[in-house]
């Protein structure tokens, strides 16, 4: 039988791989930051999930928080360990939010594989603490792996045209399970986006949010205020 990876069912069951194990600690470490009371925006991807069941646990103890997920994979975990949760349209602010990366670069992230990056940042940018947890595998001297950018399906062409005048290589995210392209939560498209070594997330960051069409992208800049890294059995805790 073809194994498929199923990233709620996984972060349940034992893994031996290192990957996983640093991802496991990087995720718990996040958790930890959760106090009393808190309201918690739950990231989307396989670490962030370690963190969703850590905290999962800490309710079944007697902590109460309140969730607020970035995408319908963190819903579903967060309701399957007992985590209450609130919509994004009921609060103004939160206290803290805990997501993973695909890339970090001192403080600066690339996010989106997952296709949820638009509902992460509305969250990481609504915290008063944004906590990243990664294993070290995702940590680079400098950002350089693609950048998805959510875009309206109508503006698709002009969208990738700007992006091409930029010096960036722009390709449509496709569905694996269906024909066609990938549809995210906001029902609009992805283009995955290779720039090369990105010299200045901040400025390459402004540039594509000023294309018309553009809803928003995965460079998230100077945005977390802790990094959890995941190295062997150990967690290094980077902050500003």
């Amino acid at each position: 039988m073809r194994y498929t990876y199923d990233p709620i069912r996984d972060v349940f069951s034992k893994s031996v791989s290192g990957s996983e194990k640093e991802k496991r600690l990087a995720g718990e470490s996040a958790a930890s930051r959760v106090l009393e009371g808190d309201i918690v925006g739950l990231g989307t991807g396989s670490t962030a999930l370690y963190a969703i069941q850590a905290l999962g646990e800490a309710v079944k103890q007697g902590l109460e928080i309140r969730g607020v997920s970035t995408s319908f994979q963190s819903s579903q975990l967060a309701e399957k360990v007992g985590i209450p949760l609130i919509r994004l349209s009921e609060v103004d602010r939160i206290d803290i939010a805990i997501d993973g990366a695909d890339q970090v670069a001192g403080f600066d992230l690339v996010k989106g594989e997952g296709a949820a990056h638009t509902r992460e940042k509305i969250v990481a940018s609504a915290a008063d603490k944004f906590i990243v947890a990664v294993d070290s595998t995702k940590v680079s001297d400098i950002l350089n792996k693609t950048v998805p950018i959510e875009v309206l399906f109508s503006a698709r062409t002009i969208v990738t045209s700007r992006i091409k005048d930029m010096g960036g290589n722009p390709e449509l995210r496709f569905s694996v399970r269906k024909d066609g392209p990938v549809s995210t939560e906001n029902g609009n498209i992805l283009l995955d986006c290779d720039f090369g070594d990105i010299e200045s997330p901040l400025l390459l960051s402004k540039e594509i949010s000023d294309i018309p069409g553009v809803v928003d992208h995965g460079l998230f800049v100077n945005m977390a205020s802790e990094i959890h890294i995941g190295r062997g059995s150990g967690v290094e805790i980077q902050k500003e």
